[in-house]
């Protein structure tokens, strides 16, 4: 049985709960650098993703989709997004 049709049980929320093989495949190969990939705080939607473009004198320099921003986090390979068991994962924020 294939990891995408047990899946079909939850129906429409399937999609929301764990990634299709195919999806899973891309995020495993997708390039990821750990030192400068991060989450920065965003007042409308929490948390969006960033990259570190430099370190100063103690500033951190990233850029977001939303702009710059002073709080980040470290963010966790693509591999683990939807991921079911959250021990696996390298960061918990």
């Amino acid at each position: 049985t294939s990891p995408d049709s047990e899946m079909a049980a939850f129906g429409e929320a399937a999609p929301y709960l764990r990634k299709s093989e195919k999806e899973r495949i891309e995020a495993q190969n997708k390039p990821f650098d750990a030192k400068t990939s991060v989450f920065v705080v965003h007042p409308k939607e929490s948390f969006v993703k960033g990259t570190i473009q430099s370190k100063e004198s103690g500033k951190v320099t990233v850029k977001t989709e939303a702009g710059e921003e002073d709080q980040i986090f470290s963010m966790n390979p693509p591999k683990y997004d939807k991921i079911e068991d959250m021990a696996m994962m390298t960061h918990l924020h």
